[in-house]
Parts: C-alpha cells; structure tokens; sequence
C-alpha cells in the first residue's frame, strides 16, 4: 500500500529544478529590459520576453511530467497528463483566435 509514496521523487525534484530556474532567468530578462528602459532604450520586448517565459513554465512543466510519464509507462498518468496538455494547447488557441 505504501509502495507508491516515493514513486516520483526524481520528478518532483527535476520539475522544482526546472521551475525555479525558469523563474530566475524570467527574473533576470525582466530586469534586463527594465535596465534597458532606464537606460533610455526602448525595451518592451525583452520585458514581454521575460513575462513569456513566466507564461510558459506551466506549460513546460507538464510537458517534462507527460515525457517522464511515458518513459515510465505509466498510461493512466500519461494519458490525464496529455488531457491537461491539451485544454492549455486548445485554450490557447482559443485566446489566439478570439483576439
């Protein structure tokens, strides 16, 4: 009954890597532009590159689970994975379109 609790150990600790390495070089592009605008440039680019970084973590995130999930053969995870995966992919295109 208890053999499971441990089960995913290394993917928690890849995807805590992963997030929070995410969210530093976000960090770090986001006050690169806000230097650059400081500086008298005109750097809205490099913010919106750092806000789409922030953006896509999420999504990147359950793309590494979904890979793991796979290479585990884990079909009931991998097949709730990829359904999450697509809601993000068909809500996106949503948004896309509806703008």
């Amino acid at each position: 009954m208890n053999e499971g609790l441990g089960r995913h150990h290394k993917l928690e600790s890849l995807l805590a890597r992963v997030l929070d390495q995410g969210a530093w070089l976000a960090s770090g592009v986001i006050a690169v532009g806000w230097t650059m605008v400081a500086g008298g440039w005109r750097a809205s680019w490099v913010i919106n590159s750092g806000v789409a970084l922030f953006l896509l973590l999420p999504v990147l995130r359950v793309v590494i689970m979904l890979v793991v999930f796979l290479r585990e053969r884990d079909y009931r995870f991998s097949a709730i994975t990829a359904l999450v995966l697509s809601i993000i992919v068909l809500g996106a295109l949503l948004g896309i379109h509806m703008t």
